[in-house]
């Protein structure tokens, strides 16, 4: 079983904290239509076992596609590959997309899971990110894709925006279970170089981010949601029972995925393969026949940490009896002081040949992974 994934390059502005690839310009969204069409055909041997148990579009921003577009891509995709009868299908959307009419061509599809870029419900902060959203458009969407027939509903939210104290924080926590969601997303405020945050904090125009106010956040984040019925089964990933996302989990459960569209990762588990990300040579080079990707062919020490990286994360945990058996990688070996340490320390936790980050390791969970890397 495996995931498809299709990026859509386009969004109606660009938001400070934003270093996935976009454009604002959508004059050439018809042709990049065609061209993810095209690439679906021509990418259908790239699975060993092209069965699609999850199917994601994400940015971008896929809810600026039309239903026709989307229709295209849909018979496309069932046309060429095999989908399961209960696939999870994920639309990314952003709120002032979401009208009535645009729910109601939604519902009509075969997607049945909406992921919404809600950010937060305070319309300062909003502001601050340069969304294109209100707090109330937040409220809203949220109430009509729910009476729309969308119930698998995730939104995401960003902690760590610089405020005198919690209480916004506390507040967009209290309003996204109030709203009845069973699924969230939650980042910290990053602040990458080539973003427009990035180039104010170079500028001094604003501070960089508060690390212990943002840790903070995090821990308050954790609390507030196990109270609340939510179990964090991965790092950022907060659901209540059975509402796991199932194209995410893949990722970390290293499924393997085909990515479509400019600058779209796939991954089949000896490699991984990076598509273009700049829309005019995406298109040319589709239009030629040609799929313009690189390929970074993983080495067994990659592997491996691919493997520490993505289950150290989440709660089913790293396995090391798996490690020996798929790698002959014995970690214990390897890193046997180290992790002795953070075992002492709390940080990790063991069961059987399981580790896990303790709720103090998930603070430190980049660190601790880093420390556990094996390096050729």
């Amino acid at each position: 079983m495996s995931g498809l994934y299709i990026h859509i390059p386009f969004c109606k502005q660009a938001c400070y904290y934003c270093d996935f690839h976009f454009s604002t310009n959508q004059t050439q969204k018809d042709a990049m239509v065609k061209a993810i069409i095209q690439e679906l055909k021509l990418q259908t041997s790239y699975l060993d076992k092209p069965h699609l148990e999850t199917i994601y579009f994400g940015g971008g921003t896929p809810s600026l596609l039309t239903y026709p577009q989307l229709t295209e891509i849909f018979d496309t995709i069932y046309s060429y590959y095999s989908v399961s009868s209960d696939a999870e299908i994920t639309l990314e959307a952003n709120p002032d997309d979401l009208d009535t009419k645009t729910l109601t061509n939604l519902s009509q599809l075969p997607i049945n899971r909406l992921s919404i870029g809600i950010q937060s419900f305070y319309e300062h902060h909003l502001h601050y990110m340069h969304r294109a959203h209100t707090a109330s458009e937040g409220e809203h969407c949220v109430k009509q894709a729910q009476d729309k027939g969308f119930q698998n509903l995730t939104i995401d939210l960003i902690y760590g925006i610089p405020h005198p104290d919690h209480s916004v924080w506390l507040n967009d926590l209290s309003k996204a279970i109030a709203l009845n969601i069973t699924h969230i997303s939650a980042y910290c405020l990053t602040i990458e170089p080539q973003t427009v945050f990035g180039k104010w904090v170079q500028q001094k125009k604003i501070n960089p981010v508060d690390e212990e106010f943002s840790a903070l956040q995090f821990e308050m984040m954790i609390q507030y949601l196990e109270t609340a019925g939510f179990e964090q089964y991965e790092i950022s990933n907060f659901a209540k029972e059975g509402m796991y996302a199932r194209h995410n989990s893949s990722y970390w459960l290293q499924k393997y995925y085909l990515g479509i569209g400019p600058s779209a990762h796939s991954y089949n588990g000896a490699s991984r393969q990076f598509n273009v990300a700049n829309n005019a040579a995406y298109i040319q080079a589709i239009n030629h026949q040609t799929i313009p990707y690189t390929i970074e062919t993983l080495s067994i020490s990659e592997q491996i940490n691919d493997y520490l990286l993505t289950t150290l994360r989440t709660r089913w945990g790293c396995n090391v009896e798996l490690l020996q058996q798929k790698w002959q990688y014995d970690l214990y070996k390897h890193s046997g002081l180290l992790l002795e340490e953070y075992l002492k320390k709390g940080l990790l936790q063991r069961e059987g040949s399981i580790l896990k980050l303790t709720k103090a390791g998930k603070l430190l969970a980049d660190e601790i992974t880093a420390e556990l890397f094996l390096i050729e």
